[in-house]
C-alpha cells in the first residue's frame, strides 16, 4: 500500500520546502498538463527534472498531455522514476511502454472515467501499474467518483489472471474519507492532493491514510 501525494494541492512557490514535507509518502506525484489534452496548464520538463534532483522520494510523473509517445519517454530521462500516459492519447502504447521501460522509468497507463478498461486489458504486461482516474483529469480538489469502483475491480482481476506484477493506481478526490473503498476494491497505489496538503501537518495526513489502507493486502 503505497501513498503518492499530489504536489498539485502543494505550494508551487516553494516546491521544494513542499517536497520535503511528504518525505514519509512513497513518491511524490506529479501532475503535468498541457492545456491540450486537459483544459488546466501546469508544469513540465524542466520543473520535473528539477524536482526529481531534490525530492526525498521518487517522482511519479502523471502526463495528462497530447503526444505521449513523443514526450512521455523525455521525462523518464529527466529523471522521474514512473511515467504515466494517458491511454486516449497514446498513437502506440506498447511502444511507448518499452521505451519508457527502457530510459529506466516505471511505464504505467492512465484511463479517464469515461474510458474502458477492457479493451487495454491485453497491455498489462507491458505496464507496471495503471491509473484509473477517480475524477475527470485536469483540476485538483475535485469530488471523488465512487461509480470508477467497478473499474477497479475490473483491472484487479484482469492484473490476477496476468499474474504479473502490476500496481493499481487511484487518484482524485481521495481522502480519509474514500481511500478504503479504493483499497477494497483493489487499489494499491493511491493518490491524494488536498487530503495531504490542506491542514496542519502532511506527515499526519501520510500516516492516517497509511493506517486506513494497512490492513487490505492484494
Amino acid at each position: 500500500m503505497q501513498i503518492s501525494p499530489s504536489i498539485l494541492s502543494a505550494d508551487f512557490a516553494n516546491l521544494e520546502s513542499e517536497l520535503a514535507a511528504i518525505a514519509s509518502a512513497d513518491w511524490a506525484h506529479v501532475d503535468v498538463m498541457d492545456g491540450h489534452f486537459v483544459p488546466n496548464l501546469t508544469l513540465g520538463l524542466p520543473v520535473v527534472e528539477r524536482l526529481a534532483q531534490v525530492s526525498p522520494v521518487p517522482i511519479d510523473t502523471h502526463l495528462m498531455i497530447e503526444d505521449p509517445d513523443r514526450w512521455a519517454p523525455r521525462y523518464a530521462e529527466a529523471g522521474a522514476s514512473s511515467v504515466t500516459f494517458h491511454i486516449e492519447a497514446a498513437a502506440n502504447p506498447v511502444a511507448l511502454a518499452r521505451n519508457l521501460r527502457a530510459a529506466g522509468a516505471r511505464a504505467a497507463m492512465a484511463i479517464k472515467p469515461g474510458t474502458a478498461f477492457e479493451p487495454y486489458a491485453d497491455l498489462l504486461p507491458e505496464l507496471d501499474m495503471v491509473l484509473v482516474m477517480t475524477v475527470e483529469p485536469g483540476f485538483g480538489g475535485q469530488a471523488f467518483m465512487a461509480d470508477q469502483m467497478p473499474k477497479v475491480r475490473q483491472v484487479r482481476e484482469a492484473v490476477r489472471r496476468f499474474g504479473g506484477e502490476v500496481w493499481i493506481q487511484v487518484d482524485g478526490g481521495v481522502s480519509a474519507r474514500t481511500i478504503e473503498q479504493c483499497a477494497h476494491a483493489g487499489a494499491d497505489v493511491f493518490v491524494a492532493g488536498s487530503a495531504v496538503y490542506n491542514a496542519e501537518s502532511a506527515a499526519a495526513n501520510i500516516a492516517q491514510l497509511r493506517a486506513l489502507v494497512a490492513g487490505h493486502g492484494h
